[in-house]
């Protein structure tokens, strides 16, 4: 994948939420509030697999965006939307996404002392992977959205 702009990747790594927008079978626009995580490469969000409606929108429809738009949440001004496409990735539910576990920490540390619970909360740990490939980004560097973004092409839309 071609990279994000410098400036998106600082906001994907100071975000602590991220509005997930996914697309209903109806064709109707729903938002999720997540945390997003980011390998350098791709954005992951985690997602209870347990009666999830937005697993089973990316999988009828992959199309997705991910805003990033809360200066509390980021202690940023600028904000930024990516849209491309996710995957679930639910084949190991019980620990498939212990991967991102440093990721996460780094982000949120309080994780660990919910992994320390892990016992009292099973369900919660039972999670699924939503894995984006950005595709396009638009970046409004001082977070006046009134004003165009700058707008980037990532990926096979970029080529």
């Amino acid at each position: 994948m071609a990279k994000l702009p410098e400036p998106v990747e600082r906001l994907l790594d100071a975000a602590l939420v991220g509005e997930l927008t996914v697309v209903s079978p109806s064709g109707r626009p729903i938002t999720y509030p997540l945390i997003p995580l980011f390998d350098g490469d791709k954005v992951y969000l985690t997602s209870s697999t347990l009666f999830s409606r937005k697993l089973e929108h990316i999988a009828a429809n992959p199309r997705v965006a991910l805003s990033i738009t809360d200066p509390v949440a980021t202690g940023r001004p600028d904000r930024a939307t990516l849209q491309g496409d996710a995957r679930v990735i639910d084949e190991d539910p019980h620990g498939g996404w212990e991967r991102l576990l440093p990721i996460w920490e780094k982000k949120e540390p309080s994780i660990v002392t919910f992994l320390k619970a892990r016992v009292a909360l099973p369900l919660f740990f039972e999670r699924a992977l939503i894995e984006i490939t950005p595709r396009r980004v638009l970046y409004w560097s001082d977070g006046a959205s009134a004003a165009a973004p700058v707008t980037t092409l990532v990926g096979t839309e970029a080529a």
